[in-house]
Formats: C-alpha cells, sequence, structure tokens
C-alpha cells in the first residue's frame, strides 16, 4: 500500500504540474465568465417564467371575475323574474368563483413575491457578472504584460548567452594568434642560431663552407680598397665608383 500510494502521489504531483503548464490562466477566467453569464441567464430565464405563471393567474382571475358579475346578473334576472331557485343557483356558483378567486389571489401574491426575489437575486448576479468581467479584465492585461516582459526577459537572457560564447570565442582566437606568434617567433631565433637547418640553403657542407670563404674574401677585398683609396687621400670616394675611374665632381670643377 506504501508503495502504490507513493506512486499514485507521484503521478498526481507531475499531472498537477503539466495541467499548470498547459493551463492559461486568461482562458480559465474567460471561461469562468461564460459560466456566470449561464447562470444570469437562467435566473432570467426564472424571472420570465415566474412573470408568465403570475400573467397566468391573472388573466384567470379576471376571467373568473367576469363569470361572477355574469352570475350576480342572472342571479338578479332570475330574482326579478320571480324564479327564486334560479336567483339562489347563480349566487351558490358565484360563492363558488369568489373562493376560486381567493385563491388565485393568493397565488398571485406567491408569485408577484418570487418575481420580486428572482428579480432582485439577477440585479445582484448582474453586478457580480459585471464586477468579475472588469476584474477579468484587467487580470487578462496584467497577465498579458508579465507574460511579454518574461519573454523579453528570456530573448535578453540569450543575447547575454550568445554574447558570451561569443567573447569566449574571440579570447580563444586571442590565445591562438599569440600562440602561433610566439612560436614563429623561437622558430626564426632557432633558424638564425643554427639550430634548425635552412631548406632553402645548399645540403653539401663542403660547398656551403667554400660559399662562406668566398664571401669572407670578398668582404676582405673590399675592406683593402677601401684602405687604399683612403690611404692616397681622396676624399671623393664613393662607394662603388672607386674602380670606375670616373672623377669626382670637385675636381672637374678645378
Amino acid at each position: 500500500m506504501g508503495l502504490m500510494k507513493r506512486l499514485s502521489d507521484v503521478f498526481r504531483a507531475k499531472a498537477n504540474k503539466a495541467l499548470d503548464r498547459a493551463e492559461d490562466p486568461r482562458e480559465t477566467l474567460d471561461y469562468s465568465y461564460e459560466r456566470q453569464l449561464e447562470m444570469l441567464q437562467q435566473v432570467r430565464r426564472g424571472v420570465a417564467d415566474v412573470a408568465t405563471s403570475r400573467k397566468r393567474v391573472e388573466l384567470q382571475a379576471q376571467q373568473l371575475q367576469q363569470k361572477g358579475a355574469k352570475l350576480q346578473d342572472q342571479a338578479r334576472q332570475a330574482l326579478e323574474a320571480g324564479r327564486e331557485d334560479i336567483a339562489r343557483e347563480a349566487l351558490s356558483r358565484r360563492q363558488a368563483l369568489t373562493a376560486q378567486l381567493q385563491d388565485l389571489k393568493g397565488q398571485h401574491e406567491q408569485l408577484q413575491a418570487e418575481e420580486t426575489k428572482l428579480s432582485q437575486a439577477a440585479s445582484r448576479l448582474q453586478a457580480k457578472v459585471d464586477a468579475f468581467r472588469t476584474r477579468k479584465e484587467t487580470i487578462k492585461a496584467t497577465y498579458t504584460a508579465a507574460e511579454a516582459q518574461t519573454k523579453v526577459g528570456e530573448a535578453l537572457g540569450g543575447i547575454s548567452e550568445e554574447m558570451s560564447d561569443v567573447g569566449l570565442a574571440m579570447q580563444r582566437a586571442e590565445d591562438k594568434t599569440l600562440q602561433m606568434q610566439s612560436r614563429a617567433g623561437a622558430i626564426d631565433e632557432l633558424m638564425a642560431s643554427g639550430a634548425l637547418d635552412d631548406l632553402s640553403a645548399s645540403s653539401d657542407p663542403i660547398q656551403a663552407e667554400l660559399d662562406k670563404i668566398a664571401a669572407t674574401s670578398d668582404v676582405d677585398d673590399e675592406l683593402e680598397a677601401m684602405r687604399a683609396q683612403l690611404g692616397s687621400g681622396s676624399s671623393s670616394f664613393e662607394l662603388g665608383r672607386g674602380d670606375t675611374g670616373e672623377q669626382p665632381e670637385k675636381e672637374r670643377d678645378r
């Protein structure tokens, strides 16, 4: 029993939660308002039925009064004609109609009181329905505004989360760029120090050494030529023009 009760409680809790999610308070209020209108319509229909019955009693009483008046005339005419027996019979019938009229009067008073009570109840119910309709529209407008604010807040929350993801992506891109730059600098330093082989250089170490000696010899020759020109006192030495035989501009002017 304990397990079954627990399962029943869990099922009810989940069902209530699902119903809460599916329920729209605005639809519930509209449904309640429609129900109240139906009740008000039933009360008004009851008032109309009671009024119809009252009117029917009034018509019956009117007919009995007419019959009573007619019997009274007949009794008078019979008495004038010397027919007392007929006059007595007519008056007896009139007495019976009078009793019926008293009953109808009582029914009429009851129906009139019931009609008055139902009319007052209908008026009070109408006032309650009007107040409920005003409150219903106010609650619906408030709920709609709150719902819109919630959606806007959720949208802003989604945008903030997306911007946070974008910021993280930018941070990762910057980190990768810095890492790539550091790696490129390290490779340059290793290349300069000779720790890494330059694939564009010659793979023959002898040829590389000869190229290095040739380059050193060219530098020595050039330095020697510069010393020679400086030692000759020439002030018109220009790099790359000493072996061309051209005269400096000042000497040509002299």
